[in-house]
């Protein structure tokens, strides 16, 4: 579990978070939603640890990431993982290499020990033997997919994930999200995703955080969603007036079948 307290970040005179109070929950997957410049990346930065808030607390289950030292930070960033927007694969190494890198950096296991866990991974994200190809050789999808085999290689118990679904089609958007909530659910993982993609709203959001201007304008999970009355979270939904016409067709034709 992560939670925010009173979370409040200010650049210069810029106001960007203002008064965040949030749980993200251990083994759900956590979503942080809202328009550009709503503050999502700003919070996802600080809950990693990343920048430090103007105000406010943020907790690790009963650690506050706040009053850390930079050593106790840095033997907590062993317990996570981080699933980058532009994946931030590095092009000279090889996809075992590259997910191999965590382990070389922060760990003192055997080449043997190094291998097993790379090769438990890339099964994980159904990549088996693609160990000795180049990030240039694999497509788009699959590059995300050996980012979250290198996100998980330390076998975090939090796990972050920027637009996960970034620049993906949607039946590979779709498969990253299912990956990324099976992991989730079968590791306990406290998962956080910053995301803007609807899809993964409503196929993964289990715990959904609503950023609206520098506050949380709402909360709640993916089966609420629709019935959901709050006019910030319909806009944001809804910002598309052919989905808002084929939703309202939808329910329209759903309360008539249930009248029937």
């Amino acid at each position: 579990m992560i939670r925010a307290e009173n979370v409040h970040k200010q650049f210069g005179e810029q106001k960007v978070l203002k008064g965040i109070d949030f749980t993200f929950e251990s083994g759900k997957t956590n979503l942080i939603i809202g328009k550009s410049g709503a503050g999502k990346t700003v919070l996802l930065k600080l809950l990693v640890g990343l920048i430090q808030t103007t105000s406010g607390n943020i907790w690790y289950d009963d650690v506050n990431l706040i009053e850390l030292s930079k050593q106790e930070l840095l033997k907590l960033r062993m317990k996570v993982g981080m699933l980058f927007q532009g994946n931030a694969l590095f092009d000279s190494m090889t996809v075992e290499e590259n997910i191999r890198f965590p382990l070389d950096m922060f760990t003192k296991k055997s080449k043997a020990e190094k291998r097993k866990q790379v090769d438990y991974c890339l099964e994980r994200v159904s990549l088996e033997g693609s160990n000795a190809k180049y990030p240039s050789e694999v497509s788009g999808g699959m590059q995300k997919r050996v980012g979250i085999a290198r996100a998980i290689v330390l076998d975090p118990k939090y796990l972050f994930a920027d637009e996960p679904n970034s620049g993906l089609d949607p039946k590979t958007a779709i498969t990253i999200d299912e990956l990324l909530s099976d992991i989730t659910n079968d590791n306990n993982i406290t998962t956080i995703i910053n995301t803007h993609d609807m899809n993964s709203v409503m196929e993964i959001g289990e715990n959904i955080c609503l950023l609206h201007e520098g506050k949380l304008a709402w909360q709640g999970n993916k089966d609420q969603v629709l019935e959901e009355t709050n006019e910030i979270l319909q806009d944001f939904i809804f910002a598309s007036p052919f989905l808002k016409k084929l939703t309202a067709r939808a329910l329209a034709n759903t309360k008539q079948g249930e009248k029937l």
